[in-house]
């Protein structure tokens, strides 16, 4: 049984990461959000709280890292899949860097190019999809679909 950390920002972000949840139900998941209402929603009990920001944030972002990197830390989680946004490319990163396997799943909001933190994400996770087929590329993210 893997260890998954499944993370996602609150709203479209999460709908899309609880869709999903069923792939994750063999394993020892544990779901982080920005909003622990969110989780809630979706009966899920003991979930992690990172704090919202977004790159454009300096310190907002600095301060959501420096949570994700405690909470990573103490998860030890074999795998990181994240569908947005930036607390998700944190726990992407901060996974990367303790040899956890890590997948980022682009918004379909991302109609025209992956979002800033799909593209960070891109250059660091094991996989990176899009929900776009026209988005797909080599080298680049790959296209296996959509969730909605």
């Amino acid at each position: 049984m893997k260890k998954v950390l499944a993370v996602a920002s609150a709203g479209g972000h999460w709908e899309q990461l609880m869709m999903l949840r069923p792939a994750f139900d063999p394993h020892d998941t544990h779901y982080v959000t920005t909003l622990l209402e969110s989780a809630e929603l979706h009966g899920i009990q003991g979930a992690s709280v990172l704090p919202d920001c977004n790159l454009n944030e300096p310190v907002r972002a600095a301060h959501c890292l420096l949570s994700t990197i405690r909470l990573v830390i103490r998860h030890r989680p074999d795998v990181v899949i994240s569908t947005g946004a930036a607390p998700g490319f944190f726990c992407i990163l901060i996974g990367r860097m303790i040899g956890a396997k890590t997948l980022w799943i682009d918004s379909v909001a991302n109609a025209e190019k992956l979002s800033l933190s799909g593209r960070l994400a891109a250059r660091v996770s094991d996989q990176c999809l899009t929900q776009w087929k026209h988005l797909a590329g080599d080298p680049g993210p790959v296209f296996a679909g959509s969730i909605l």
